[in-house]
């Protein structure tokens, strides 16, 4: 099955469907969850933004960001019913693939302590040279919109 697996880039006009599968798939719901910010992101950015598609369904999806010096992994995610199959590891491979190409010599992943899934995931990952740092604390704020 993987090899029947499409990794392609996300299109404008599937931001709904990835809204969807992030929820079906458990991902913490962020701040810009919306359609407008996940257009927005795609029009203004030089991120990676990835989906996997089988059959015609998006069953997967994963962001990469790049500032220039380092590599970022954001929001992988695969629907339930479609892990352990090879696909996340597949999206991380291409995205770590194109952040290569940008210049990037690390690469980071957030992981939440308490999404299981993502740890045993990234731990599956280790093989592949990704170990957790336990130097470093995450420290972060959000933007809220102010409105006079």
């Amino acid at each position: 099955m993987v090899n029947d697996i499409c990794i392609r880039p996300c299109r404008p006009d599937e931001c709904g469907v990835i809204l969807e599968l992030w929820r079906d798939a458990g991902s913490t719901p962020s701040i810009s969850d919306s359609v407008d910010a996940l257009k927005q992101m795609l029009q203004e950015s030089k991120g990676i933004f990835l989906v996997a598609e089988f059959e015609g369904r998006i069953v997967g999806t994963v962001m990469g960001g790049w500032d220039g010096w380092r590599g970022n992994i954001y929001r992988l995610a695969v629907l339930p019913e479609y892990r352990l199959r090879g696909i996340g590891r597949r999206l991380v491979q291409e995205t770590e693939r194109k952040l290569v190409d940008k210049g990037t010599r690390k690469i980071s992943i957030l992981v939440e302590k308490s999404e299981n899934t993502a740890v045993a995931f990234w731990d599956c990952m280790k093989k592949d040279g990704y170990q957790p740092d336990e130097r470093m604390i995450r420290y972060a704020k959000s933007q809220q919109s102010n409105t006079c």
